[in-house]
């Protein structure tokens, strides 16, 4: 038998109370950001849409607290602690120049806001599936479990809606 709470059949990584809690905060920020969130922004100006949901990505700099010691178990890999560290810096730093460029509407505001929104995804993703992959016991992240169970699915729907202005055809600044 496995030690996963004696399901023979699961494997000893997979932690259903870990997996439901990030499932269950996919499940809400998805409602909240369709129900409140998208009829808001969809009728701002674009470059407005745009620079609040990137503000949202400013806050990012709190994974790089997975390289403080006693903010995570000192077992946690320091490769992950560093990837996911330093990604989120810099999707952070891509957030607060998209929110600056589209605050003073420089040329490259919107080629800005992708950079940031396809690199704040794709380190996201990778942040996931290294974790699922590499990490055995979500308990390694210690203090800094609400990051993956909470905060990453709140971002992620966030990049959802940014991918969806940014694909939105019109005119680069709508009025409601």
């Amino acid at each position: 038998m496995s030690d996963n709470q004696g399901h023979p059949n699961v494997p000893p990584s997979f932690n259903l109370p870990f997996v439901l809690s990030v499932a269950g905060a996919f499940l809400a920020s998805s409602v909240v950001a369709i129900v409140y969130v998208w009829p808001v922004v969809r009728t701002m100006p674009r470059h407005d849409a745009l620079r609040l949901l990137a503000a949202f990505h400013a806050f990012r700099f709190l994974g790089m607290n997975f390289l403080v010691a006693g903010f995570v178990s000192s077992e946690l890999s320091p490769d992950f602690a560093s990837e996911v560290g330093w990604g989120d810096l810099i999707a952070a730093t891509l957030a607060l120049i998209s929110m600056a460029a589209l605050s003073w509407r420089w040329s490259i505001a919107v080629p800005m806001v992708w950079i940031f929104n396809v690199w704040g995804t794709l380190d996201l993703l990778n942040a996931y599936y290294m974790g699922a992959t590499k990490i055995q016991n979500p308990g390694l992240f210690g203090a800094g479990i609400y990051i993956p169970a909470l905060y990453v699915p709140l971002l992620l729907v966030s990049h959802v809606l940014v991918f969806m202005i940014l694909l939105r055809s019109g005119p680069e600044e709508q009025t409601p």
